[in-house]
């Protein structure tokens, strides 16, 4: 079964975890220095918070799936959608270790589709605040404007080869 995922840049993180325990009646699976996450099961959200990763706001959304299978069935449904795909395949971000690929709809709003298969102690390099903190939508817009045609390729300052 898949759920969404929405994550958040917050300005204060300790004020936001407050704010949301409450909202949600649950306290973060996840408690990090500059991040927090909440599994919650209604609505079936993976909803994430940080402090110093980008712009405030809403970083990203995404659909977490539960196994390979349904990734795979995703990455189908991205390769479809006639948009640029960053297939980044195996990395840590958010605490975590998973495989994803990002795609972003026509109004620029990033959107990862993943399976987490484990955790980690560090925080990683994967998301919209890669590098030098420009939004992974904007790097697919530009990599969106540097291919040629379908078979085109670039990568990303993380790796990901890029696909139209």
């Amino acid at each position: 079964m898949k759920r969404l995922h929405l994550h958040i840049g917050v300005e204060d993180l300790a004020e936001s975890i407050r704010f949301y325990s409450t909202l949600f009646a649950a306290e973060p699976i996840v408690r990090q220095p500059d991040y927090a996450k909440w599994m919650l099961e209604n609505p079936r959200i993976n909803f994430a918070i940080s402090h110093g990763r980008g712009a405030i706001g809403i970083h990203h959304l995404g659909i977490q799936v539960e196994d390979k299978g349904e990734l795979a069935e995703g990455y189908d449904r991205l390769k479809t959608a006639e948009r640029v795909v960053i297939e980044e395949g195996e990395t840590v971000c958010c605490y975590a270790q998973s495989e994803k690929s990002w795609i972003a709809d026509p109004q620029g709003v990033a959107w990862e589709t993943f399976f987490t298969h484990g955790d980690s102690t560090v925080y990683g390099t994967s998301g919209p605040a890669i590098g030098n903190n420009i939004p992974t939508a904007t790097k697919l817009a530009k990599a969106s404007d540097a291919c040629c045609g379908p078979a085109a390729t670039t990568s990303s300052c993380c790796g990901p080869a890029v696909q139209r």
